[in-house]
């Protein structure tokens, strides 16, 4: 079987994320979607996913065997999986929507959702369904318990020196490489995974589930509440409660961040706080890119999210729900407004255009401190980004 994972229309619902890659490249839980369905099926999968994006994540197709379509959004389980091995040629799995499809031959040209002739049979799996930004961070808790189980099974963890408080200590994995000294990890509500060569300084104060993925760093006296999630090369500090980080960004210094997400190459600016919860307790709304407007999530306390490329400069304040496009640079006094698109550049007193020069050279930069090269791939997508934002 050859395995692509196709984005459907929760992809919409998802921007500014998914702007700058598929639906199965969000990291929810330990994990990235993507990840799960490689580590349950033991293949490297591919992605049929926008035009713009498939340099980065072409989609491969196998003409010897059968092509397995599965919809990114949803995270696997072994019900799941049971059900997908089972499909033959020209049957679909449906739940809320399409969940996968079988098919063989060269499919360059297949569209997902051209299969009426196909046999479609329900899916009893209750798979996660990651179907709104917010179900990122709602839904980390139970993903970081999938994920703990399905990374630590069989295995055995690295010791904790004496040093560390623990409470729960079954629940606690740590991979080869990781530093942990004079913490306190209660792993008593939920697990704790701490990844390979990462690190936990002194004084730091965890409580579970939590995931800190490999090469991330936990500052000194940084206070993590779960469901919390710090994805790889990362350094974070401060107070972080129901977070989702998705990788190579940093909040290293005090400030407030919860119930939020952060993309990739985001820097929060020292005792920058966001708000999570409005002063009347009232249901929190999020800007919708499809619907061009505010919409409902049904939660109380709902945070920041944050897309790729885009920080903030020191003592910054986010309202409650507040969404930041890709590639915005927001510093100043005062509240900015919840939706800020991508490429801006300012705060409250008013934005003006991050232009695409500056951009590239800030990124470039940023590459170049993790040893890596901002490279005409990466300049392609957000220029396709920079322009669907001049036309709006």
């Amino acid at each position: 079987m050859n395995f692509i994972l196709f984005d459907d229309n929760s992809r919409s619902n998802l921007l500014p994320l998914t702007f700058t890659r598929p639906v199965a490249d969000i990291r929810i839980g330990i994990l990235t979607i993507r990840e799960k369905w490689e580590k349950y099926f033991k293949a490297k999968t591919s992605s049929k996913t926008e035009n713009y994006l498939s340099k980065k994540f072409p989609a491969e197709f196998a003409i010897d065997a059968d092509n397995v379509w599965i919809n990114g959004s949803y995270c696997p389980n072994a019900k799941l999986i049971e059900e997908i091995k089972s499909l033959k040629p020209m049957e679909a799995l449906l739940d809320s929507g399409i969940v996968a499809a079988a098919n063989s031959g060269d499919l360059k040209n297949f569209e997902i959702s051209s299969i009426v002739e196909f046999t479609k049979y329900e899916s009893h799996a209750k798979a996660m369904h990651v179907e709104n930004l917010w179900d990122i961070f709602a839904k980390n808790g139970e993903a970081i318990t999938d994920d703990f189980e399905l990374l630590t099974a069989g295995r055995k963890s690295l010791a904790l020196s004496s040093t560390n408080q623990v409470f729960g200590v079954e629940n606690i994995f740590v991979e080869e490489g990781a530093k942990v000294e004079c913490a306190v990890l209660n792993a008593s509500m939920g697990p704790i995974y701490i990844g390979k060569d990462s690190e936990i300084m002194e004084g730091s104060v965890i409580r579970g589930p939590f995931a800190l993925c490999e090469h991330s760093t936990l500052k000194i006296a940084a206070k993590i509440y779960g469901p919390t999630t710090i994805g790889p090369h990362c350094k974070v500090g401060g107070e972080i409660n129901n977070s989702v980080i998705f990788g190579f960004s940093n909040k290293a210094h005090d400030g407030f961040l919860g119930n939020s997400i952060l993309g990739e190459w985001c820097n929060i600016g020292a005792d920058t706080n966001n708000s999570n919860l409005k002063n009347n307790y009232a249901e929190v709304k999020l800007w919708n890119y499809e619907k061009e407007n505010f919409v409902n999530t049904g939660l109380t306390f709902c945070g920041l999210i944050m897309a790729d490329h885009s920080k903030c400069g020191i003592n910054t304040m986010f309202n409650t729900g507040t969404v930041v496009g890709v590639n915005a640079n927001i510093f100043g006094a005062g509240f900015p407004a919840n939706f800020i698109p991508s490429f801006s550049w300012g705060g409250a007193s008013g934005f003006s255009i991050y232009k695409l020069k500056e951009a590239f050279a800030v990124a470039s930069r940023v590459f170049e401190r993790r040893g890596m090269v901002f490279n005409e791939m990466e300049q392609d997508i957000l220029t396709h980004i920079f322009e669907l934002t001049e036309k709006k």
